[in-house]
């Protein structure tokens, strides 16, 4: 198979679906604006600021993204491409896109609230509650590692640090010039790119070079600040920064992979159950959504879609763009992914490994996670490959072309790992509602945005210092994909209760992920667990209670969606109100 044409459909499956099933919902399911958007209505100069489409669009891609569209394909090519991309595409088709942009557009109509607030108003109150305490629980978790992944990749590329605090500078500059200055937008849009490839040059010249837990004191401050200012000051200009990295990185790989005309060097099989989880034969359905996530759907979306981006949309029409269209590029992005590997993957190994990974499609599926080791991880194979076919195709730098790669990660990265942090405060205060009326000191006092902005950065800094995290990340994938199920089946709920829509389409695809997802667990909980308590039997035994907490969420979401009770049902129709 010719990675070209392999990039090729996927341009045009992309394309044909967002005018089409994109469309389709946004006219039948979501209809017409029925009141003006929270931005506006409930403007608050700090978290509810309207931004232009484009600007959210990159606040919006940037969050979700992370590092999760490289890793999760590049570990999933183990079962080989074809299975890979597959996935992706129709988890794209029929799951994600369509979770994050109804996700989205359910917060919008109910004034902004988060996803796991509108299950407890459609479906249950315990549902909801529950719901958000599990995802407090996952946004700490995911400050942690991200911290954890960063400081680490900070020492080995100090050149990627120095390059994203110059962007940081270049994305306050940017803020000025739009919100202050009101300098045109293309006018401002061509300064700041001129900044971006600045910073990415000047990083290789000027590297910084310090320790694990000085850079986590670091992203300590940052988090806080960052996720407690005004979103137009940082947020909304460096991710705008961040969607020209991303589009320029694209149009660049894209280009280099299209005019390579390059055949795929790995098999398009290996086997159903390659060795994939603590070297156990993983079976590729039902675990297959614990490997790739974000590129194909995530739970973490509705949260960002829910939370940040549905109080900065300046209008109903920009849903589609930023929440269906955003999903497809990340897509995409992992569809990229795939195929560079699939074509250039062999050429960044070791020699020895890509001779021994040849022999047959037994020894690549036994092989390939060492190989990918060997080439510096995921993330290492992934920026390698991008590299070389950039360099050989249009003859760009490899070592230029390598660290922009790793600034796509380490950028959406940081921007996920601030972004989490003001997430994980608006859930905290949310979970102080029940202080509200019997100690509205204590309440006003905790949910002030400094406070509960520092709460979830100590927590999450302090698992990374100690590195407690690395026992509770293992869970991490099952944790991404039972939130999307939830937040499917509440959208699903939204659909058919509220907005009277007719949601087979959805539902249909919200049941069979919820399937997935517990069996995935169940084959998580009975067999990689007991592999786990062989090699560290406390991280086994933690492991194993996250696991069965899962479960049963899961099994309650799947009882309370078909048996909601009255109230909840009228306050659904009702909306919400934020006060």
């Amino acid at each position: 198979m010719n990675v070209t044409l392999l990039l090729i459909g996927g341009v045009v499956l992309y394309a044909f679906l967002y005018r089409s099933y994109g469309r389709y919902l946004q006219r039948s399911v979501v209809g017409r604006p029925e009141r003006d958007v929270p931005s506006r209505r409930l403007y608050d100069g700090v978290d509810f600021v309207p931004a232009n489409r484009y600007v959210l669009f990159g606040h919006h891609f940037a969050s979700v993204a992370g590092a999760a569209p490289i890793v999760g394909p590049a570990i999933a090519l183990i079962w080989g491409w074809l299975p890979a991309l597959l996935w992706i595409w129709v988890g794209n088709i029929f799951i994600g896109a369509v979770h994050d942009y109804l996700s989205l557009m359910s917060s919008v109509r109910h004034d902004g609230h988060s996803i796991q607030w509108i299950a407890g108003r459609i479906i249950r109150r315990r549902t909801g509650y529950a719901f958000a305490l599990f995802i407090f629980f996952v946004l700490i978790l995911v400050v942690a590692a991200f911290s954890a992944v960063l400081g680490n990749l900070y020492i080995k590329q100090p050149a990627v640090p120095t390059a994203y605090l110059f962007k940081i500078g270049a994305a306050l500059l940017l803020g000025i010039l739009l919100y202050r200055l009101r300098v045109d937008l293309k006018i401002a849009t061509l300064i700041g790119i001129t900044l971006l490839l600045a910073s990415i040059l000047l990083g290789k010249q000027l590297p910084i070079r310090t320790t694990y837990h000085v850079w986590l004191m670091v992203f300590f401050v940052y988090i806080i600040v960052a996720s407690s200012i005004p979103v137009n000051i940082l947020l909304q200009p460096r991710d705008y920064l961040n969607a020209w990295l991303l589009l320029g990185g694209l149009i660049l790989g894209g280009l280099a992979v299209l005019l390579s005309f390059q055949r795929v060097t790995i098999p398009a099989f290996t086997v159903f159950s390659a060795p994939v989880i603590s070297g156990k034969p993983t079976p590729f359905w039902p675990v297959i959504p614990l490997i790739i996530a974000c590129g194909s759907l995530s739970g973490f979306h509705s949260i960002v879609a829910s939370g940040t981006t549905s109080k900065q949309i300046s209008r109903e029409e920009d849903g589609l763009f930023i929440g269906y269209g955003g999903m497809l590029t990340e897509g995409f992005l992992s569809t990229l992914v795939v195929v560079t590997i699939s074509a250039y993957g062999f050429s960044v190994i070791p020699p020895e490994q890509a001779v021994q990974l040849k022999s047959s499609v037994q020894a690549f599926a036994g092989g390939y996670l060492d190989a990918v080791k060997g080439a510096g991880g995921p993330i290492g194979i992934f920026s390698k490959a991008y590299g070389e076919v950039t360099n050989r195709v249009l003859h760009l730098p490899r070592e230029i072309m390598v660290i922009v790669a790793s600034m796509w990660v380490a950028s959406f990265a940081m921007t996920t790992l601030d972004t989490t942090n003001r997430l994980a405060r608006y859930t905290f205060s949310e979970l102080l509602e029940p202080l509200r009326k019997p100690m509205p000191e204590l309440y006003r006092r905790l949910s002030n945005r400094w406070i509960s902005s520092t709460v979830p950065a100590f927590i999450g800094i302090g698992l990374a210092w100690t590195g407690a995290w690395n026992v509770l990340w293992p869970a991490f994938g099952g944790a991404n994909q039972m939130l999307a199920s939830v937040a499917m089946m509440t959208v699903a709920a939204w659909t058919i209760r509220v907005q009277k829509a007719r949601g087979l389409n959805i539902l249909i695809p919200a049941l069979f992920l919820w399937l997935t997802v517990t069996l995935a667990m169940l084959w998580y909980l009975f067999v990689a667990v007991p592999e786990f308590y062989l090699k560290n039997p406390i991280q086994a035994v933690v492991l194993a209670i996250m696991a069965l907490v899962m479960v049963f969420l899961n099994v309650l979401l799947i009882y309370d969606f078909f048996r909601p009770t009255a109230r909840t049902v009228e306050e659904g129709l009702r909306g919400g109100v934020v006060k």
